[in-house]
């Protein structure tokens, strides 16, 4: 699968993306938008995990820096519809035997690029 953006693409979930920093300055203290869409830039990868988030109902937003590395996470007021009716893993979604969901949400995060967090974060 291919996993980069086209430019068009790019610049439309760019300027999503400043958008919502702008209206959310307290979530991202310290943080200059000009550091975030550089390093943005950089990462096609990155880009396209963050387009998979925002095109399943996400609200990726940039939560910190670590070690260098922004950090984003999913603002949305309520699980987006596009990732919702999940079991958590595999195991658990091999072990329904009736109203089966579409997948896990482990896998699904794996195949769009990006992590779950866990209570602790």
């Amino acid at each position: 699968m291919k996993k980069k953006l086209s430019p068009t693409q790019a610049e439309e979930l760019l300027a999503t993306l400043k958008e919502r920093f702008n209206k959310n300055k307290a979530r991202h203290k310290g943080i200059d938008w000009e550091d975030v869409e550089a390093k943005l830039k950089s990462s096609p990868a990155k880009l396209w995990s963050l387009n998979e988030m925002e095109s399943t109902g996400g609200e990726p937003d940039v939560a910190g820096i670590e070690d260098g590395k922004l950090l984003f996470m999913d603002c949305a007021p309520e699980s987006p519809k596009g990732r919702r009716s999940l079991c958590y893993d595999q195991a658990a979604h091999a072990s329904r035997k009736e109203n089966k969901p579409q997948g896990s949400a482990m896998q699904m995060a794996e195949e769009m690029g990006i992590q779950l967090m866990d209570e602790s974060e």
